[in-house]
């Protein structure tokens, strides 16, 4: 076996969901890839044929993308066909350890399939897919926004992609391109229980929310903190080149990882650390 060969076996293997309408599962599969691991893009409809196939990864995607072009509503499609056929087979890869991202149509696609926020603390996740308890509704404004949000990461949050960042201020910026990603609840005092839980994985700053979420939540995990979805792209943000000003900024401004890229290469190192069995 050559060096390149043992590499090779040596990085994460990431899944990537793709389907009919999906269109950002490369920009996925590279994040993955250039944080270190090996990414695989299959089919939504061989997952469906074949769930058993989603043991053999230790991260998993859910791209974003107009999936099955957001008939009915943004994600709805894609998130029926995932509780009947996936609910428990992605239930199963989060209770081995395996992280899982959900960006933008991924984000709308978890929380209606019942995988965000994910069960109370200490309560076992259900054997039948939950009703959603969150939305993405449509914008405030009503209007498609494609542009870039300044972003937070919460001082406590149990997400294991975004714990701990502390991006400088040309870093703390995400693209964002949707129409539906307001995040809401029934009740402010179901966003404060996701605070208190350290479910609330980023934010829009509070001067820069871009679609009227509550709580300025730009993304959540579970109580784990293995699932993640948001409405930003960090998948579009893995390289300075494509930051909005980075012809104008200097070098002592380029400083660190993207944010983008950052995120993918904690849940790279935490597979890796051998937590995922």
């Amino acid at each position: 076996m050559n060096k390149g060969e043992i590499l090779t076996m040596s990085k994460p293997k990431a899944l990537i969901i793709t389907a009919a309408g999906i269109n950002c599962d490369r920009e996925l599969a590279h994040a993955f890839d250039a944080a270190g691991a090996q990414a695989e893009m299959v089919h939504l409809n061989t997952l469906c044929r074949q769930p058993g196939r989603i043991t053999s990864y230790q991260l998993i995607g859910i791209p974003g993308g107009f999936s099955y072009g957001d008939a009915v509503a943004a994600g709805r499609i894609m998130a029926q066909l995932m509780r009947q056929y996936l609910y428990q087979p992605l239930v199963d890869a989060v209770q081995r350890g395996t992280p899982i991202i959900a960006p933008c149509n991924g984000f709308q696609i978890a929380v209606q399939m019942g995988l965000l926020p994910g069960p109370a603390d200490g309560a076992d996740w259900p054997s039948e897919p939950p009703q959603p308890v969150a939305a993405l509704a449509p914008n405030e404004s009503g209007r498609f926004v494609d542009r870039w949000a300044r972003v937070e990461v919460p001082s406590r949050t149990n997400c294991i992609w975004t714990r701990g960042l502390q991006p400088s201020a040309y870093n703390a910026m995400l693209p964002i391109a949707h129409g539906e990603g307001r995040f809401v609840m029934e009740s402010a005092r179901e966003i404060d229980a996701l605070d208190s839980f350290g479910q609330v994985a980023i934010r829009y700053a509070a001067d820069d929310n871009p679609n009227g979420s509550m709580g300025d939540i730009a993304g959540i995990c579970d109580r784990s903190g293995l699932v993640f979805g948001l409405m930003p792209h960090p998948e579009r943000y893995t390289s300075w080149l494509t930051h909005p000003r980075w012809t104008r900024l200097d070098a002592s401004q380029r400083t660190g990882e993207p944010i983008g890229l950052a995120m993918f290469r904690q849940a790279v190192e935490y597979s890796l650390a051998g937590v995922v069995v």
